[in-house]
């Protein structure tokens, strides 16, 4: 690999998406928090230009450099690659010519981040697109690394979680520290995410430990949330850990304690009733299969819940 050239000042390298609204403070004692870890600048360090590059979406410089023989999977002290920093920053041009360079799409930090989450922290469904296409695991390899769908789900990027579902990742994907991608949807009350989950068969009931879904939208008096719930098939009496069912939780003026009182003394219709048996008898896995039946379209728009 060629050499740093003379000047170059390395800059502080990323491994994932700061906070929305923030902004890197510069100085001597600039910090970066990292999974609740506040990190000094030293062991962010050892940023090569085609990192810059590719973090800037200077285009034509990224390819000057691969063409000098910068190697594409080089790596700063944290095993951050070029190829992560175009992903976090939403350079679809320079995504591809990474990989086309031969950069590694499955590369991962010592935090276990990969390229793919980047995408989702940036919400960039383009290079997420590409990167599936060249190879990269929609899915996690470990549990204890970052999850690019809960991330997807945390960041209300409705387009990832689809691209995602699409090739291949888990709905029911669980972490110990954050559940399900569902529950971490309700968490932040992104509706979109919660539905596209559902329609493609997550667990309406499936949380955080004992805590459900409808538990998290209904401490945050989300009747949207709580409808779309309900209406796949949500467990009202599941209890959390403090034995609450989710009616407890609601706020006693709120629209979710009405929504939730007046489901409790109306229960579900046939129609619901048969729908969701009828889901869940079919499997997750050939949900997506529906559409292929010779069915009437009211029918199989019945079952698809559309």
């Amino acid at each position: 690999m060629p050499e740093v050239p003379a000047g170059f000042t390395p800059d502080v390298s990323r491994k994932r998406s700061a906070e929305a609204g923030s902004s890197p403070e510069r100085g001597p004692d600039r910090k970066r928090t990292c999974w609740g870890i506040l990190t000094s600048q030293g062991s962010w360090a050892d940023r090569s230009p085609l990192h810059e590059a590719a973090s800037q979406g200077r285009l034509l410089g990224l390819r000057t450099l691969l063409d000098q023989g910068f190697y594409p999977n080089v790596v700063t002290i944290d095993h951050v690659t070029p190829l992560h920093e175009a992903c976090l920053s939403g350079h679809v041009a320079c995504v591809r010519a990474l990989i086309n360079a031969g950069a590694n799409v499955n590369a991962a930090t010592i935090d276990g981040v990969t390229p793919l989450f980047n995408c989702c922290s940036s919400g960039n469904a383009g290079c997420l697109e590409l990167l599936l296409q060249s190879g990269a695991r929609a899915r996690a390899q470990h549990t204890h690394f970052p999850s690019a769908l809960h991330e997807a789900c945390k960041r209300g990027s409705s387009q990832c979680v689809e691209v995602l579902l699409a090739h291949g990742a888990d709905p029911d994907a669980q972490l110990s520290h954050q559940g399900s991608p569902l529950y971490v949807s309700c968490l932040h009350q992104h509706t979109a995410c919660s539905k596209i989950l559902l329609h493609r068969g997550a667990s309406a009931n499936v949380g955080c430990g004992e805590e459900s879904p409808l538990h998290a939208a209904v401490k945050l008096d989300s009747a949207d949330l709580v409808s779309v719930l309900l209406d796949y098939g949500a467990d009202v009496n599941l209890r959390d850990r403090s034995n609450k069912r989710p009616v407890d939780l609601a706020p006693s003026s709120g629209k979710t304690k009405k929504l939730l009182q007046a489901f409790e003394a109306s229960p579900r219709t046939l129609c619901q009733l048969c729908r969701i048996q009828i889901r869940n008898s079919i499997g997750r896995s050939r949900l997506k299969q529906l559409s292929c039946l010779p069915l009437p379209p009211l029918l199989t728009n019945y079952l698809e819940h559309t």
